[in-house]
Parts: structure tokens; C-alpha cells; sequence
């Protein structure tokens, strides 16, 4: 890639990055008694299964610490449950509850109609040529962040 590409790029995620929260803010979720950050944890927890909070913490690349507080806030909100981990009565595992699959689902739904309304005018087919470019993109990224010795701690979810 050309220094100039890879420049350009790298603005365009910025700009990404920074409509993030104004993105978020625009989903029509109602008050699920959560922080957004904190319903995020819901997807992978829905598809995986339970798992311990060090565990999730990996998965999302995040500090441990900030994704306790994160579940914390699930487990209050009735979005999740803990349970003991049956490979260690000590530990706990964070589950989904029912109230939590359906805020993932209308999580799911909101982010779905906002990327629709946004891509409104592209044609079917450059959206998924669109999409198809970006998941190769964010595999080639996770790709470098687990095999470069230089890549620092994670940050806060």
C-alpha cells in the first residue's frame, strides 16, 4: 500500500471512531438500564455461552477490570446473570438472561436500521462488497494485534 493510501485510510477510521458515539446515540433502544459499552458484552456472551469475566475480557480485547464493572452493570440490570463455573465452583461464569437476548436483539435491530438508513442509496451490491472488504480488513488487524511483539496493552473497553 502507498503511503498516501495508507494515510487516507487511516484518516477515514478516525473519522469512524470519532462518529462512534454520535452513531451510538442515535440508536432507538429505549433505557435498557445499561451503559452501551457495557451491552456489547451481550452478543458474545449470547453466541459463545457463559464464560468468566477474565474470558470476555480476552475475547473483547479490553481491560479485565473495566469489563467486571461492564458486567456489573449487566448483572443489575437483569441482563445477565452469574453462575458457578463448573470447571471451578470458586469461580463464576457471566450468563445471558432472557431480558438480555432481548436487548441484544434490540441492539441488533438499531444498529441494523441505522446501517440501513446510512447505505440507503448504495447499491446491494457494493454493500456487500463493502462488507466482505471490511471483515478482511478487521481479520488482518486482529491478525497483526495477536502476532506483533510491539503491540501495546489493551485499552479500556
Amino acid at each position: 500500500m502507498h503511503e498516501q493510501e495508507s494515510t487516507r485510510l487511516g484518516d477515514e477510521i478516525v473519522r469512524l471512531v470519532r462518529m462512534g458515539a454520535r452513531f451510538r446515540g442515535m440508536f432507538k433502544t429505549g433505557d435498557l438500564g445499561a451503559e452501551f459499552s457495557a451491552l456489547m458484552l451481550l452478543p458474545p456472551l449470547r453466541a459463545m455461552g457463559p464464560m468468566r469475566v477474565t474470558d470476555l475480557a480476552e475475547f473483547k480485547q479490553a481491560d479485565p477490570s473495566t469489563v467486571s464493572r461492564q458486567a456489573a452493570q449487566l448483572v443489575k440490570a437483569g441482563l445477565a446473570r452469574r453462575e458457578a463455573d463448573p470447571a471451578d465452583g470458586r469461580a463464576s461464569r457471566l450468563a445471558v438472561t432472557e431480558a438480555g437476548v432481548q436487548a441484544c436483539e434490540r441492539v441488533r435491530e438499531a444498529r441494523a436500521a441505522m446501517l440501513e438508513r446510512a447505505l440507503a442509496d448504495w447499491p446491494a451490491e457494493r454493500i456487500t462488497a463493502f462488507t466482505d472488504l471490511f471483515e478482511e480488513f478487521n481479520h488482518a488487524v486482529e491478525a497483526l494485534l495477536r502476532t506483533d511483539p510491539t503491540t501495546p496493552p489493551r485499552e479500556p473497553a
